[in-house]
């Protein structure tokens, strides 16, 4: 039949008014243990105090494996362990930056070029 010469009844509603079975899927929770990966990266390309950025980014790869494995346990240790050197990067270039800084000012202050 051509499109034309269609002709449509008219719209009704449903057939019964009895709702649909419905089935529920219980999925586990993500894992939100933070691996610290973008921090590790930032220490790794700009505070890598020796090569503290760098320990740390690798644990944070390893937490991440760890995780998407489903293995909690193992990821929070190794995040954890990223954690630590991450601060200690931190710190310790933070200290190295200070230090520099006094060291060229006082260079500076006294005159000797």
């Amino acid at each position: 039949m051509p499109k034309e010469q269609q002709v449509m009844g008219p719209l009704r509603g449903p057939h019964s008014s009895t709702s649909a079975p419905t089935t529920t899927i219980n999925m586990p929770a993500e894992i939100s243990t933070p691996d610290h990966v973008i921090w590790s990266t930032f220490n790794a390309l700009f505070l890598n105090f020796c090569c503290l950025g760098f320990i740390a980014y690798a644990h944070s790869v390893k937490s991440r494996d760890r995780k998407m494995v489903g293995d909690v346990t193992g990821a929070k240790a190794y995040a954890s362990t990223a954690k630590c050197l991450n601060i200690c990067a931190l710190v310790f270039s933070s200290i190295m930056i200070i230090v520099f800084i006094a060291l060229y000012a006082s260079k500076f202050s006294s005159g000797a070029f």
